[in-house]
């Protein structure tokens, strides 16, 4: 799963555990770099099951994270 949880990062746990619930691996995306934004979106849900974690690089985020997925797949 490739996901962007925006808002949803550092205000829902009922996602998480929806992610939790399905045990799937799943790669956290955000366009901007959240560490150089405000404070309180420092803070993610999901980070800590995540097999990875891209910020920072716009919609690229989007490209890196499914060529990790198709690489982690072929190498299973």
């Amino acid at each position: 799963i490739i996901i962007n949880p925006a808002a949803y990062t550092h205000t829902s746990v009922a996602l998480r555990d929806a992610l939790a619930g399905v045990d799937i691996p799943f790669v956290e995306v955000h366009l901007s770099n959240v560490h150089a934004r405000e404070a309180f979106r420092h803070h993610s849900y999901f980070s800590d099951q995540a097999v990875g974690v891209i910020c920072g690089l716009g919609a690229y985020g989007y490209m890196a994270a499914l060529e990790f997925c198709l690489s982690r797949l072929a190498s299973e």
